[in-house]
């Protein structure tokens, strides 16, 4: 989602930087084969995806909570893949 789209731009934003932040935002751009604008605009898009993503507080109806209660009550279940995935050594435990 982070991925921009001039032909698709109609909102205008602006920003003010220290000399500082804009050469470090124009040498990242550079690496990144970014213009400057795509390269603010993505990572502040990121930045702000992954805070929407961390959100601990949810808001639900008290329908939703109940089903969401009903689900957690439920016994177990019986999973074959989980079982055999975690029974497998995991690939970062070197031999």
């Amino acid at each position: 989602m982070a991925t921009s789209s001039s032909a698709a731009r109609s909102a205008r934003l602006g920003l003010r930087a220290t000399p500082e932040q804009e050469a470090v935002l124009r040498r990242a751009a550079e690496v990144a084969h970014k213009s400057l604008t795509d390269f603010i605009l993505d990572s502040a898009c990121l930045a702000a995806e992954q805070t929407l993503l961390d959100q601990r507080l949810f808001m639900v109806s008290g329908s939703q909570y109940q089903a969401l209660m009903d689900l957690l009550e439920r016994p177990e279940q019986s999973n074959e893949g989980l079982r055999d995935l975690f029974s497998r050594k995991a690939p970062w435990d070197a031999e």
